[in-house]
Order: structure tokens, then sequence, then C-alpha cells
């Protein structure tokens, strides 16, 4: 999320982060958020009896503030096909992992657990399957010999915090959409080779 504040301050990005949104009165990030400037809400799950209620409230409060595009940041809660729905194509998640691989929690453990040489990170869009939407960028990591589960994931972090205003850039600016199950990403020039694609 900070990642993302920070990013929306250069004059030429085409998105504003216009509210930051939390079911957790006491997450950091609402602080960092009003020291910026940003609008913050709270939406307490626990207030409420079921995901619906819950989420149809989170529904009112972006509708109320004139939200175009959700990101997830840390949101740990699952979401229903419907408020998915609603957000078809305007919603992006960040998964610690190269999706497909690696779907749901525990991601660096797993990854080191199988041996795999190359780890990373993924913004996609989000679908009604957990982790299982259109991939809108990826940033891929070494996994060395040394690694435990916490260097395997900094290192991710540090990626993580490279793509994510990068994919939320690509959205905003019309760049990459939906295109049925896949997304479409319209990249100027040629890619050149790297583990971040799409580049700037």
């Amino acid at each position: 999320m900070r990642s993302l504040v920070e990013a929306a301050r250069a004059k030429d990005f085409p998105a504003e982060i216009a509210l930051v949104l939390s079911n957790v009165a006491s997450a950091e990030g609402l602080e960092f958020a009003r020291k910026q400037g940003v609008d913050t809400a709270v939406v307490d799950h626990r207030r409420f009896a079921d995901r619906e209620s819950f989420e149809r409230e989170m529904q009112a409060t972006l509708t109320k503030h004139a939200i175009h595009l959700v990101c997830l940041a840390g949101f740990m809660r699952l979401l229903t096909p419907w408020f998915v729905e609603q957000w078809r194509g305007r919603m992006l998640n960040i998964h610690p992992a190269l999706l497909p691989s690696y779907r749901g929690l525990h991601t660096h453990e797993r990854a080191l657990a199988d041996g795999v040489k190359i780890h990373g990170a993924t913004v996609h869009f989000v679908a009604p399957e957990v982790d299982a939407g259109p991939i809108v960028t990826q940033a891929a990591v070494p996994v060395l010999d040394s690694d435990t589960p916490e260097t395997l994931a900094a290192r991710v972090l540090e990626q993580e915090h490279r793509i994510y205003p990068l994919a939320l850039k690509l959205v905003a600016a019309g760049a990459a959409r939906v295109n049925g199950a896949r997304v479409g990403v319209e990249v100027k020039g040629a890619v050149p080779a790297a583990l971040v694609w799409p580049t700037e």
C-alpha cells in the first residue's frame, strides 16, 4: 500500500490513491495513509453476522468514495463471488509466488520444500477462485541454497513493491485489460531480457 501511495505522487501516474480501507482499525497502513493526506475508512468484519453483510458495507463505502479500481494489499479475507463480480476487471491482488504455482498461504515454505530455483511475486486481477485471476505482471527472484522462508520472503517483498505500482499504472492507463481468461498488455517497444515483465 505504501508503494502504491508513493508511486501515485508522480505527476504522470495515471491513478490517484483516493481511499485506504481496512477491516482492522489498528492497521498501521491507516495511520500512514492519514499522514499522506489519503482518506481512510474501517469496516470491521466482526460487526457483521455474515460475509455478505460485511461486503455490502464495504461496497457502500467504496461507492461513497467514488472508487474506480481496488488494489488488495494484505487483505486476508476471502471475498465472495458477489463482491468479486462487482469489481470484475477492476480489482487487483498481489500474491507472493509465481502464479499459477503456490496459490494460497505459506508460499515461501512450500517453494523451499519443493526445491525450486526460481520464486517470485504476481499481480493479478481478482477472480472468484483464490489466486486464479488473469496475470498482469510478475517478478522472479532466484532461490538460494542458504535461503530460509524469511530471507526468501524479504527478497520477494522487494519485488512486490516494484511490480504492484507498475501493474496499477498499466491497468489505470488502459494498457492492461482483461481479455477473457487472459490479460491483454500493451508494451511499447521491445521487451528486454529481464526478470520483470512487462517492463515500463
